[in-house]
């Protein structure tokens, strides 16, 4: 699957805006996006497990707040993620 990267996270992948991964939900998405790109997963998943407050996730347009989401390699995904701290 296609997954759109945004400029906060680009780091992690070297500069691209866009990447491919694989799994049947957002959580293997992520998993699979960790193992390629080192790191990546801490800014998007807190400590207990779940998505971090100011990242948003949208498959084919549709977004969803769970990690259990399902998805498929013909999905186009994008991550949002605004930027937070002092």
């Amino acid at each position: 699957m296609k997954v759109g990267i945004p400029s906060v996270l680009e780091r992690y992948t070297g500069g691209a805006r866009e990447v491919e991964a694989t799994g049947a939900t957002v959580a293997d998405m992520i998993k699979d996006l960790d193992e390629h790109y080192p790191g990546i997963r801490f800014r998007m998943v807190n400590e207990r497990g779940a998505l971090r407050p100011h990242v948003r996730i949208f498959v084919n347009g549709t977004a969803t707040n769970t990690l259990e989401a399902p998805v498929s390699d013909a999905d186009e995904i994008v991550i949002l993620q605004a930027l937070s701290g002092g």
